[in-house]
């Protein structure tokens, strides 16, 4: 039997998933329930959990400021968060997994899953997490990267480009280190966008500061600053000239 400890700060939101435990998970004894940070803060000096489902958003501050009371926290945490692009995306930065309210039986059931297996997020990725969430409108400086046996935190500034390898990402980075991730190329397209990276190719995220010039011939291709090149697709062509016209301005 695993032990469990809801962090969560509305009452309704806090019985509904006391209740889904008690009726879905059997295997699991939620052994108090917190609404605050003070509150929470007494129920884990009483006793540690297996399993700590901490809301980001408390009323008197944040599931952090628990974590800052505790910083040799041995309960796995499946931190919940509201249906908010920003905390999504920051969770993303950090390679942290969440359950999105309202969640599904099904995603709750993925994430007490993951929670069983996973180490637990260091502090340097909760401080990515932390910064992201705190400033939603400015550029996150780092990203944490999920290979397939440890997870890596690189500057933003350091990617040069990531290339496409199946269902995998293989980044490439300043100091000519490669990094093999087990997402999509789609997944960071999606993240990075709005960082000044850009997909020329359905194989190819280039960081646009890292542009040395746009080559028209051979088709079309990027000349890096590291002596690179990479393809710029057809469609993309016409895009990837307007963008570097912008830059040079």
């Amino acid at each position: 039997m695993l032990t469990a400890i809801i962090v969560e700060d509305m009452p309704d939101a806090l019985q509904l998933l006391k209740s889904d435990l008690e009726a879905n998970h059997t295997d699991i004894q939620v052994i108090d329930t917190a609404q605050s940070v003070v509150e929470a803060a007494k129920a884990l000096r009483k006793q540690q959990p297996d399993i700590l489902f901490l809301d980001i958003m408390l009323g008197d501050g944040t599931g952090f400021d628990v974590l800052e009371i505790f910083p040799d926290l041995t309960s796995k945490i499946i931190f919940v968060t509201a249906s908010d692009e920003y905390a999504i995306r920051a969770f993303k930065f950090a390679a942290i997994d969440y359950v999105l309210k309202p969640y599904s039986n099904e995603e709750l059931a993925e994430a007490i899953a993951k929670a069983k297996a996973q180490i637990q997020p260091n502090k340097e990725r909760l401080d990515i997490l932390k910064d992201t969430l705190q400033a939603p409108e400015e550029k996150p400086k780092k990203i944490s990267l999920h290979t397939l046996d440890k997870i890596i935190i690189v500057d933003l500034e350091d990617i040069v480009r990531c290339e496409s390898d199946s269902n995998n990402t293989i980044f490439y980075l300043n100091n000519g280190q490669k990094v093999f991730v087990t997402k999509t190329l789609k997944y960071f397209a999606d993240m990075l966008k709005s960082y000044q990276f850009l997909r020329v190719h359905q194989s190819h995220l280039v960081n646009l500061q890292c542009i040395s010039a746009f080559i028209k011939t051979d088709g079309g291709y990027l000349m890096l600053k590291n002596g690179e090149n990479v393809p710029v697709s057809v469609r993309k062509k016409q895009e990837v000239i307007d963008i570097l016209d912008r830059m040079h301005r």
